[in-house]
């Protein structure tokens, strides 16, 4: 029989950077799961990533034990390194902060597409478009 799951936690943590400070301390704390067996594994697991902004789904059980899901990049953090730029418009129709073309869309949507709910890559370009046009950058041919 499967465990019996006691909560489902989303975070986004620096890869490889996981300490038992907030946010990571005080979410997983109120479960009871021991903290630093997470930031360990979470960091051997990232250790790649450091510097990128990792979203990490965490499963706690009713026993107390764990298991994590460790997702791709956030969609705005790979556009900002793909056009590099350092944050996003404050008034995304009005004032625009740069340009991404179709291409660069693609190679974003492909790294995301396990993480999308998407049919194809077409669907995932698009969505990933709306995150650009959202956050100011401009999508040109």
């Amino acid at each position: 029989m499967a465990k019996e799951i006691k909560a489902n936690i989303k975070l986004q943590i620096a890869g490889g950077a996981a300490t038992p400070a907030p946010p990571v301390g005080s979410a997983l704390g109120q479960q009871g799961v021991n903290i630093m067996d997470f930031c360990k594994k979470f960091n051997a697991l990232t250790a790649n990533r450091k510097g990128e902004t990792v979203p990490v789904v965490i499963t706690v059980y009713v026993d107390r034990s764990f298991d994590f899901v460790v997702k791709t990049a956030p969609t705005s953090e790979l556009i900002k390194k793909k056009i590099n730029l350092v944050k996003g418009s404050s008034k995304p129709h009005e004032q625009k902060v740069g340009k991404i073309s179709w291409k660069e869309i693609e190679e974003i949507a492909k790294v995301k597409m396990p993480d999308l709910n998407a049919e194809d890559i077409d669907a995932a370009k698009k969505i990933v478009a709306g995150s650009a046009r959202s956050m100011g950058v401009e999508v040109v041919d």
